[in-house]
């Protein structure tokens, strides 16, 4: 009897563990890879609306990595893009045209294996027009990577009337070496200045940058593509033309180097067809704009005949200018006799030969000339009078 008790024990005890192994072996954990969630492909902006030619495309994965992106254009142009190092996100790293269809294409893995693709078309705004920016002078000559005197004024011109300023001059930055205080300032709809506080120092440099491409600066009015200039500030050139004195002194970095005799505006005025014009020579603060050997004078262009009694058109050699209206620095030995004595010119400095040839080969864009003590009213701050505006009236139109 005890012998019978023991072996139904055993018989129990197998028993129990063959139950238990066949439970164990019909309930085995399936691996990962069977498990593994499909990947999933996320693409933004999602194509239901324009998008601004500026904004990134991003594509994006999850449960996977990203094993290949495109975007292309209608033409079959592929965009630039990067990819992160983890291939979970890849995005544009270049800007978009404007009223394009661009294809987005993606294809990812999951941890399995398993390929899933998505395709998206996004569409690019169209604007109504668009505008371009110059970067240039008060002359409207481009600013090109050269050397200026410490006066010059940067011009942002745009060929289209700008309605939102704000956001324009947002886009437009100058970075300097050392740093200089500077703004911009707004004389109208199409054109902003931008000028230090003070004079730059010699060998400063100046990076301006307009960033207006994907910008909208009006109603339905978008930047047209952006712009970037360099330059550096030579020498400081400041000249003294005292109508008190009849004499224009030249400094270069703060040291005399010449004096010279001149004839300045006459004074008066003549009215020709309702139109007044001037014969003084305005006080104020002038850049250089340019130089030509010879020019052309016509008095025609500023409504004066020249057939009239003060009208002329000859060639003049040795000329400086320093206003758009036609002031120049220039050689006339016809005035000689009145050089240092009498005021005789249209409004223009008459020089000698020998005094008009070295400032002409002295000067730079740029280069400050400051006239004072002559009568007539102040020069017109828009007439390359952008340093006769005091500081705090500069700014407050920025």
């Amino acid at each position: 009897m005890y012998r019978w008790r023991r072996w139904l024990g055993v018989f129990w005890a197998l028993s129990m563990v063959a139950v238990l192994v066949g439970c164990s072996s019909g309930n085995k954990t399936a691996s990962p890879a069977a498990q593994a969630s499909p990947a999933v492909i996320a693409v933004t902006p999602d194509g239901s609306k324009p998008i601004n030619v500026t904004d990134p495309i991003n594509v994006t994965v999850k449960d996977g990595v990203l094993k290949t992106v495109t975007v292309t254009n209608s033409a079959g142009k592929v965009v630039q893009g990067v990819m992160t190092p983890d291939n979970l996100t890849w995005k544009t790293t270049e800007p978009l045209g404007y009223d394009k269809t661009y294809k987005v294409h993606a294809e990812a893995a999951n941890a399995k294996g398993d390929v899933v693709t998505k395709d998206v078309d996004i569409q690019t705004l169209a604007p109504s027009d668009q505008t371009q920016v110059y970067l240039q002078t008060t002359n409207g000559v481009p600013l090109a990577d050269a050397t200026y005197g410490v006066g010059i004024v940067i011009v942002a011109h745009f060929d289209e009337p700008i309605t939102n300023k704000d956001a324009a001059q947002r886009a437009m930055t100058v970075t300097t070496n050392p740093p200089v205080a500077g703004a911009w300032h707004w004389f109208d709809n199409q054109n902003a200045h931008w000028r230090p506080e003070h004079y730059y120092a010699p060998g400063t440099t100046v990076k301006v940058s307009a960033k207006l491409y994907g910008v909208q600066v009006g109603d339905g009015l978008f930047g047209q593509s952006d712009v970037d200039a360099s330059f550096r500030i030579g020498d400081a050139h400041i000249s003294t033309a005292d109508d008190n004195t009849k004499m224009v002194t030249v400094t270069d970095n703060g040291k005399v180097v010449r004096t010279m005799p001149t004839s300045m505006g006459r004074g008066g005025s003549e009215t020709v067809g309702g139109r007044t014009i001037s014969f003084w020579t305005p006080s104020g603060i002038y850049t250089v704009l340019g130089k030509a050997n010879p020019v052309v004078m016509d008095s025609a262009t500023y409504g004066l005949p020249v057939n009239s009694r003060l009208g002329y058109k000859e060639k003049i050699p040795w000329a400086t200018q320093i206003s758009p209206d036609g002031i120049y620095l220039h050689q006339l030995n016809a005035t000689v006799w009145a050089q240092g004595n009498t005021d005789t010119s249209h409004g223009c400095l008459n020089l000698n030969s020998d005094n008009a040839e070295w400032f002409y080969n002295f000067s730079q864009i740029g280069d400050v000339v400051q006239i004072v003590n002559s009568g007539g009213p102040p020069q017109d701050p828009t007439n390359n009078g952008d340093w006769t505006i005091p500081w705090s009236q500069w700014t407050a139109n920025s």
